[in-house]
């Protein structure tokens, strides 16, 4: 009945609109974005059966004897793409094997699988991410356009219309926006969205990226989510804030806890904590997002918790009195450039198991981590989250639970890319070597 109501209400709005193409998206295991468009004419055909693809081409999906797969729209992801007297649409799609049967390699179907894990415990798992990114002069050069810093004013930040451009096409599309400001780096920018539940944060994050790019371009400047591009300066983060409800109710506030924290929040941020050099693979997936997990740059490197010390991995905002609603966890490892479906799986499966299994929280860091000695580090029982891709690729591969959130075939695919990309690194001669030791040695 509700999908029959769903169809009936995209074809009303493809008819109001005058729309002519829709664009079908699905994301690789990466997190790249897939897109097949396909006329008004096709629309029913793709609702009712879906469209065929080679999935023998998309990274970490089948092999070529076993290629034939399905893009099925979900019907409630329908939304027109500006502007809007271009008659372009888009719906996002769940990927499925020739028989209906979900394909365990997409990634969205892995965060649905978690969610609904989730579910039968009486939870939804809400999501409010804080996406950070830079404009550049062109993707040749990484030149920023403002010498700006932190909430920085024009005319120092000369992106500020830019962002305004970019609030503008997502609250048009129906994404809602809290607000957005320049951030601390030359340049870089952040606009944050207001939370919503995982599945449809996830899509919207994909969003997002698509069309903060797009506005770039118009603007005749390029967009980056890279987690580090410029040497000296701050990278790119994408702080997650997370909560569990049940019903209406906020699962993670307790109004007798000193904190404020339920005991179902205390075990999610142990098993997040337990956990998070094996998922960090995951929440910051390439080479490059391990230049921005260095201490010194605001990225977090400890494996703490805090309330206000923004030093830690995770950090749980203070509490205004009857706004208990907004009790949240806040995990400062992602970078923006990762698969949002696969990060925030194994966030809400590592938070599930410290729940369940009854993980014990430590107390929380207040003092700044970051001029803490190593004595001090190992006396508190803080470790450090891996310092390459490589290590952290050794941290995954042995992770049990990561493997069970992923799936057997997403995890072994991501392994296997990963220590692709690892080797590649690690045998480049860069510049860097030859500049430094070419004379010398």
């Amino acid at each position: 009945m509700r999908e029959a109501k769903l169809k009936e209400q995209v074809f009303a709005k493809v008819e109001d609109a005058g729309i002519k193409f829709i664009r079908l998206w699905f994301t690789d295991i990466l997190g790249s974005l897939k897109s097949v468009a396909i006329t008004r004419g096709q629309l029913e055909h793709a609702i009712d059966d879906g469209i065929g693809f080679d999935g023998s081409s998309i990274i970490g999906y089948q092999t070529i004897e076993e290629s034939d797969m399905i893009a099925k729209p979900d019907l409630s992801t329908f939304a027109i793409l500006p502007p809007k007297d271009q008659g372009v649409a888009r719906m996002i799609c769940d990927v499925l094997e020739p028989s209906g049967k979900p394909y365990e390699g997409d990634p969205r179907y892995v965060l649905k699988r978690n969610i609904k894990s989730a579910a039968k415990k009486g939870f939804t798992f809400n999501i409010g991410p804080e996406l950070e990114y830079f404009y550049f002069a062109s993707n040749k050069n990484p030149q920023p356009l403002d010498r700006g810093g932190y909430f920085d004013l024009t005319p120092l930040d000369l992106a500020s219309q830019l962002r305004k451009d970019t609030i503008g096409v997502l609250e048009g599309m129906g994404i809602r926006v809290e607000f957005s400001h320049h951030e601390g780096a030359p340049s870089q920018q952040e606009i944050d969205l207001h939370y919503d539940e995982a599945l449809k944060m996830s899509d919207i994050v994909m969003t997002y990226r698509v069309v903060v790019k797009e506005i770039a371009l118009q603007a005749g400047c390029h967009a980056t989510f890279m987690p580090k591009p410029l040497e000296g300066e701050n990278g790119s983060g994408m702080h997650t804030h997370q909560s569990l409800f049940k019903g209406e109710r906020n699962a993670f506030f307790d109004p007798n806890d000193e904190y404020h924290l339920s005991a179902i929040a205390k075990g999610f941020i142990a098993g997040q904590l337990k956990h998070a050099r094996e998922f960090c693979l995951v929440t910051a997936q390439w080479v490059n997002s391990y230049k921005r997990l260095v201490p010194g740059y605001e990225a977090p490197v400890y494996v703490s918790w805090a309330l206000r010390n923004r030093s830690a991995l995770i950090r749980v905002p203070m509490y205004k009195p009857g706004n208990e609603l907004a009790t949240r966890v806040e995990l400062r490892c992602p970078d923006p450039a990762c698969n949002p479906y696969l990060a925030f799986a194994v966030m809400l499966a590592t938070g599930l198991e410290g729940i369940d299994k009854g993980y014990d929280l430590p107390e929380p860091v207040e003092m700044n981590v970051y001029k803490m000695t190593p004595e001090e580090l190992k006396a508190n029982g803080i470790e450090s989250l891996p310092e390459s891709i490589g290590e952290a690729i050794a941290e995954t591969e042995r992770s049990t639970i990561v493997r069970q959130s992923l799936g057997d075939h997403v995890f072994d695919h991501l392994i296997e890319l990963k220590k692709k990309e690892w080797d590649d690194y690690r045998t480049h001669l860069s510049q860097y070597e030859i500049d430094r030791y070419l004379p010398i040695l």
